[in-house]
Parts: structure tokens; sequence; C-alpha cells
């Protein structure tokens, strides 16, 4: 074997080494991310002085220590409590600093109705207005009230009967969680483990976990649905869980045209972030199906109730802010030009935007001015327009504030209208 043969030999066995420590490196720094991320700031094996461990639930609210379980004498005697028909319910109230590490909860009525009836709030630092008032089901990830199995990076519903939330919660002076049920009905049973952990030493770079819920029952055209109207502050953006339920007099067209924008520190007229499209900001692509991925997915995916429900956090991908924060969302469906004249010509409520095809795009839409498609020259192929849909949506972020300037959560008329309900299942 010649000289350079064995140079050649010895450099390819090197490059190869190396390509391996880095792969190692690489999957080591992930794990160690992942496990400093849990909870703690030190490895699963070393012992963290900085925290207690505590859990709130019915047999020991508020995790005091060494008073578990005393209703019935050490036995199981208190798992659950029920809500009377406009009562709250406080999960935890607790005065100093820590972090809420856990929340699972499960609860004996699961229908649509309930699910968007009851609402949980979450207070910090004794703020009279909560950082989350959302309805129950949306904020733990069951779009449109439907739940299903799932698992991803924040939250998790083993078998469809159960609420889990996996969020790091820090707070500095005070914690409080409340349900309140906003139904006519009593809600029989309500099981819950809250789990936290108090500090002692507090980190100033914490910020303060923040929800918020809105939905639009029949959007306007042009007009982009707010995932998070404007919020003052510094903080994260940290991702969305989305319900639409699409206007049934386009039958077959395709809702998610719509791209997703992000308007921060001083943004005005146009934002700084903007995606391509609505199955494109989840991760997929040419439609949306049912799909569970750690960190976007799509939970519902209805063709005959044409309705969807999907998420997206951005853990790889942190969206920070030093100022402030909009995140809206598109109303823009499409489908065959050939169809979308007839559309229009019916008098749906739809404004062109623009025709795609091979590779060739006609911009047309003008503000305050309504294309008509069949009196123009335009190539026949995907012609996108801007729709009226039935939205919903839970923004979720940190801020560097206990309260925000947010509007109060809508009434349980609006949350619980036209639930639809799929008969063929």
């Amino acid at each position: 074997m010649n000289k350079r043969k064995k140079n050649w030999q010895f450099n390819q066995v090197i490059f190869a080494s190396a390509i391996v420590f880095v792969l190692l490196t690489v999957l080591f720094t992930s794990c160690r991310d992942v496990v400093s991320n849990s909870g703690s700031a030190n490895n699963l094996f070393e012992f963290d002085n900085n925290m207690e461990s505590r859990w709130s639930s019915p047999e020991n609210i508020n995790g005091e220590k060494g008073t578990g379980g005393k209703s019935n004498n050490g036995a199981k005697g208190h798992p659950c409590d029920s809500i009377g028909a406009g009562k709250s319910y406080s999960l935890l109230d607790i005065q100093g600093q820590g972090i809420v590490q856990r929340i699972w909860i499960t609860i004996s009525d699961r229908s649509p109705e309930m699910l968007r009836s009851l609402k949980i709030e979450i207070f910090w630092d004794n703020e009279t207005k909560p950082a989350v008032s959302v309805p129950f089901g949306d904020f733990f990830g069951i779009g449109l009230g439907k739940t299903t199995a799932f698992q991803n990076a924040l939250f998790a519903n083993a078998e469809g009967r159960s609420f889990n939330c996996f969020i790091p919660m820090p707070f500095k002076k005070a914690a409080k969680i409340v349900v309140t049920n906003e139904s006519n009905i009593t809600l029989d049973q309500i099981f819950f483990d809250i789990d936290y952990g108090l500090l002692k030493t507090w980190n100033d770079n914490n910020l303060y976990f923040h929800a918020f819920w809105q939905r639009d029952t029949a959007t306007r055209l042009t007009k982009d649905f707010e995932l998070l109207p404007k919020v003052e502050g510094m903080g994260r953006f940290l991702g969305t869980n989305i319900g639409v339920c699409a206007n049934p007099l386009f039958k077959n067209v395709w809702f998610g045209e719509g791209e997703v924008k992000m308007y921060m520190d001083g943004d005005d007229k146009y934002p700084t972030l903007v995606g391509t499209g609505t199955e494109d900001y989840i991760g997929t692509a040419y439609g949306q199906g049912k799909f569970i991925n750690i960190y976007s997915g799509c939970t519902v995916a209805d063709e005959v109730l044409r309705e969807w429900a999907f998420y997206r956090f951005h853990i790889p991908d942190p969206v920070f802010f030093k100022k402030s924060i909009k995140v809206t969302i598109q109303q823009i469906s499409g489908y065959h030009t050939a169809q979308n004249v007839k559309f229009q010509e019916a008098g749906l409520p739809m404004i062109p935007v623009a025709t795609f095809k091979a590779g060739q795009v006609d911009k047309f839409y003008k503000k305050d001015k309504l294309v008509k498609l069949d009196s123009i020259k335009m190539v026949q192929g995907w012609t996108n327009f801007y729709s009226s849909d039935d939205v919903s949506a839970v923004a979720y972020f940190y801020l560097d504030k206990p309260s925000s300037n947010l509007p109060p959560i809508q009434s349980v008329d609006l949350r619980t209208k036209n639930l639809r309900i799929n008969k063929h299942t």
C-alpha cells in the first residue's frame, strides 16, 4: 500500500472519529438540557438545596407539610371535590416564592360544553388580575372542546380523559390557581395534583407565565385574527393552540392559506416574523391531517365538520421580545380558480388575493377594492382569497410582570356557541 493511500485512510479515520465526537457531544448536551429544564437546575442525580417539593391535591390543599391524608386517618378519603354551577374552586393558594412544575387534572364531565364552560385562572404575586384566564379544555391543548389522546412538549392527555401541563411557572410572592364553573350544572368530580417547589433564592431573569384566549365566530374579511393582541413588556412568546371551524358555504375549500405574523418591538404596518401558510407554520405541507409531534401537531382534522385544531410551540426556535409583541394569523383560503369564480358569482363572502400556477403568480389584491375574477385575464390555477371563519386560539407566553394589559376572558355564551358535533362518529 503506497504512502498516499495510507495517509488518505488515516485522514478518513480521523474525520469519522471527529464526526462521532460531535454527535455524542450534541446528544449529551441535548439530554442535559432536557434534564435541566425538567424543573430543577441540576442533573437528575444531584441534590437541589434550593427547592422544597410540594403537591396540592384534595387530600392536602396547598401541600402543607406533614398534613396530607388526614381526612380518613391516612386511608384514601378525599381524592376529589365538586364544583357547583357558578362556583369557583381554588386548587392552589399560597404565599412565598416558588415554581409550579406540573398540573394534572381530571374531571367527570368532559363534554365540549363543559370544557368551554369551565375556566382556569392563575394569579401571580397577589395580583387581582389573572395572568391566565382561559377555557379549561383549550388551556390544556384541547382545541374546539374535543378530547383526544396526545402528548407533546408542554401538554398531555394520556387516554383522552386527563389534562396535564408541564410548563414551568415561577412566582416570586404568591400563586393562586382557580377553576370556575360557568355552566348551569354541577361538575360532580374534579381530581387534581398541582406539583410545585418552594424556592429559597430567586433568579432575577425569571419570567411570569401568561395565557390568553379569544374567539371570533365570523372573522372580518382582510382583518387578521389576533392570536395574541399587543402586549407591552419584555418576554418570550411560547406558542399557540388554534381551533378553526371553516365556513360551511365553501364546501371543499382549503382554509389554511393564511400566514402567521409576529409584530415585535415597534413593528407597525409590517411584521418582522412572517410565515408562508397555516399548515406550514405547524411543520406539515399541502393540507393538514391529524398528527402529533413534540413541538407541533394537529389534534383535530375533521373534513366532515370542516374543523381543525392545531398547535405550535417555539421551544427550539425561541421568540423573544424586549418591548412588545402582537401575533396574528391571516384568514385566507384557497381553491381552484374556476370554482372560485362561481363562489364569487354566488355572492359568497370572499376577497380574491392571487392565483398560482407552475411558478407563475398573478397578484391582484388591493385594499378597499374588490377584484372580480371573471373580469380579469389570469392563469387558471389555485386562487387564494380572504375568507370568514370561526377561529379561536390560546396564546402562551412569558412576561416580565405578573399581569398584563390584555382584556378579560369572553363570555361563556360566546365560548360555547355553535360547538359542532359529528353525528357520524
